[in-house]
């Protein structure tokens, strides 16, 4: 009896107290324990989430699916990127019928609110009944997660609702409590800093934030990996893609696959590939590091404290960080183009130390990087046009396909693969200009004087059909590359413990 006057007093003293509610109720964790910290008592708590069950079954069906939860986070304004309709049905469905009944909903708040005071507790050392940013702070760095003032500041404020520079229970358990994983501190942090794309050319993508965080060299593993499976898978498409873009003559796609066979059989279809795989790992890493700079630039040019860059600002930083990382890596694609456009009657392709030693000596160091003006000046039109033409397409789908409901995985990859295309489409004639480039020896007697001399040369010769010669195995792999590079992303971040 005693024990209950004391736990009384002390959850009255909490009610009439400020925002922090310190519980040194002794033993494990039980549920009293949440409710000292919530101030709550076990009739509020029971009548908390019955409304809340409620809340999502507006229709008042008496279970919910994943329809009616993704509608209910819809209305509580949580962005697309922190949603778990799925996974959530997954864990609270005990019967597996597809549905979640309100007992089954009500033992899922048991267990999570319990899950959610464990971790404040630990994270709370001085045991005062709130979260201090120096002891969130110090809780990441223990979990090996590199985290700076001002993303620190931006967490707190995320989750901090009253603005007090503190993080009471309840708004770490309303912040948490419909997320369905395991309550980790590195969960957490991946929960709250969701990896934000931002399109700067063909198959870049960059997340913002990642290279500050310790798991930035599993991200650019993850990355490598789908993007050398994306380019291996396609890479017949883009050996023809090549041929059709040199060929000065009428250029038709039969003739060119047989060409190609007749050179080298199934593997003429993959020469220069390994090339093209070996630059996806350090083409991204100089990416990721040059946009983090850029944006950091960025940010202290226009003096705010908040690190969000808007639109415009992730498409400098990216085309830029492109043009960085396209720049430091362009030897290679010169390289990879003249293996794929190498003439080889008896076949045998030329070996690959030879023909960058046979480059060098007989063109100069300048050779290498021959065609990189039209290459570069193709970024920026690219990327403004496909990110223009996917928030547009995402915004299409979500007023008049889903009725205000947020596009999943498989609307945002259409979207993403015809803005990808239509952007692709565009900037098209500077990427035949750049591969003729590339192609023709720099002492050859008929070499292109420079781009303009490609253009008119092309113009008068093909007329404007020229610049678009290789444009259908161009998009052809456009939706297998993007639906691979997504798929295998996707399951590396699982295989490396990401999600």
């Amino acid at each position: 009896m005693g024990e209950q006057r004391a736990a009384a007093a002390e959850a009255e003293a909490a009610r009439s107290g400020g925002g922090c509610n310190p519980v040194r109720k002794p033993g494990p964790v039980t549920m009293d324990h949440v409710l000292l910290a919530l101030r709550e008592t076990p009739e509020e708590r029971e009548q908390r989430i019955r409304s809340l069950f409620a809340f999502f079954d507006a229709a008042g069906k008496g279970s919910l699916d994943c329809a009616q939860i993704e509608a209910g986070l819809s209305s509580l304004r949580i962005p697309a990127e922190y949603k778990y309709a799925r996974d959530l049905i997954e864990v609270c469905d005990a019967d597996s019928d597809g549905r979640i009944g309100y007992g089954e909903f009500r033992r899922y708040m048991d267990a999570k609110e319990l899950e959610l005071y464990r971790i404040f507790q630990a994270i709370d050392v001085e045991h005062n009944g709130c979260i201090l940013p120096e002891e969130l702070w110090d809780a990441l760095v223990k979990a090996g997660i590199e985290i700076d003032d001002e993303e620190l500041a931006r967490f707190v404020e995320h989750v901090d609702k009253d603005n007090n520079g503190i993080i009471t229970f309840e708004e770490w358990r309303d912040f948490l409590l419909l997320y369905p994983h395991e309550a980790t501190i590195e969960n957490i942090y991946h929960y709250w800093e969701r990896v934000c794309l931002v399109d700067i050319g063909e198959q870049a993508v960059i997340p913002e934030g990642i290279s500050k965080h310790v798991n930035a060299s599993k991200y650019l593993i993850a990355g490598g990996v789908a993007g050398a499976t994306s380019r291996t898978a396609t890479a017949p498409l883009d050996r023809l893609k090549v041929k059709l873009q040199v060929q000065t003559t009428r250029a038709q796609i039969i003739p060119a696959i047989k060409d190609i066979w007749k050179e080298g059989r199934l593997a003429g279809f993959f020469r220069g590939n390994g090339l093209n795989v070996m630059k996806v790992a350090p083409e991204s890493a100089i990416r990721f590091y040059v946009y983090e700079l850029l944006k950091k630039a960025i940010v202290d040019a226009r003096g705010e404290e908040k690190s969000d860059i808007g639109a415009s600002g992730r498409l400098i930083a990216g085309g830029l960080a492109g043009a960085v990382a396209q720049t430091a890596i362009y030897p290679m694609d010169l390289v990879k183009t003249r293996l794929q456009t190498y003439a080889c009657p008896g076949g045998k392709v030329p070996n690959l130390g030879s023909l960058s030693k046979d480059i060098w000596i007989q063109e100069g160091p300048r050779a290498f990087y021959r065609g990189i003006v039209p290459s570069l000046l193709g970024i920026i039109p690219y990327a403004g046009i496909d990110l223009a033409a996917y928030e547009t397409l995402k915004d299409m789908s979500r007023t008049y396909i889903l009725k205000d409901s947020e596009p999943g995985p498989l609307v945002q990859l259409g979207c993403g693969t015809i803005s990808g295309a239509l952007g692709a489409t565009c900037v098209y004639p500077l990427q035949v200009i750049r591969t003729r480039m590339q192609a023709q020896q720099a002492n050859s007697s008929t070499a292109y004087k420079g781009m303009s001399d490609v253009f008119w040369r092309t113009l008068q010769h093909e007329g404007f059909r020229g610049f678009y010669k290789g444009i259908f195995p161009n998009l052809l792999k456009v939706v297998p590359s993007a639906s691979i590079t997504y798929l295998v992303y996707e399951t590396m971040k699982k295989s490396l413990s990401l999600d």
